[in-house]
C-alpha cells in the first residue's frame, strides 16, 4: 500500500498563505474520503477539512473562512489553500485517504509536512 505524499509546508509570515499538496490516488475500492489534520506540540490532534467522493466539503471552526480544500482527481492531488495564517496555525500538517469495505473503516496517512507561521 503506497502512503500518501504530502508537500508545500514551509515558514510563513502571519497573514500570509500557503499551499499544502497531497499524492494520494482515489482509485481504491471504497474510496470514500480524502482530508488533512493537523497536529501541534501539546495540543489534540485535529481534523482540519475534509473532501467526500462526492466532492462535499467540511471544515473546522478553527480554520473556516481561511482554508479550501479542494481535489484534482486525474492528477490524484488534494490540496490544502490556507490564507490569513496565524501563530496558532503553526502544526505538522497530515493527509489521509479513507476508504470503507464491508463496514469497516481504513485509513490511510502520509509522514506529514511542516507548516510554521511566525515573524
Amino acid at each position: 500500500q503506497v502512503q500518501p505524499v504530502e508537500s508545500g509546508g514551509g515558514l510563513v509570515q502571519p497573514g500570509g498563505s500557503l499551499r499544502l499538496s497531497c499524492l494520494v490516488s482515489e482509485s481504491v475500492f471504497g474510496f470514500t474520503a480524502t482530508g488533512w489534520y493537523r497536529q501541534a506540540p501539546e495540543k489534540q490532534r485535529e481534523l482540519v477539512a475534509t473532501i467526500t467522493a462526492a466532492g462535499n466539503t467540511n471544515y473546522a471552526d478553527s480554520v473556516k473562512g481561511r482554508f479550501t480544500i479542494s481535489r484534482d482527481s486525474p492528477k490524484n492531488l488534494t490540496y490544502l489553500q490556507m490564507n490569513s495564517l496565524k501563530p496558532e496555525d503553526t502544526a505538522v500538517y497530515y493527509c489521509y485517504r479513507e476508504r470503507v469495505v464491508a463496514g469497516y473503516k481504513y485509513d490511510s496517512w502520509g509522514q506529514g509536512t511542516q507548516v510554521t507561521v511566525s515573524l
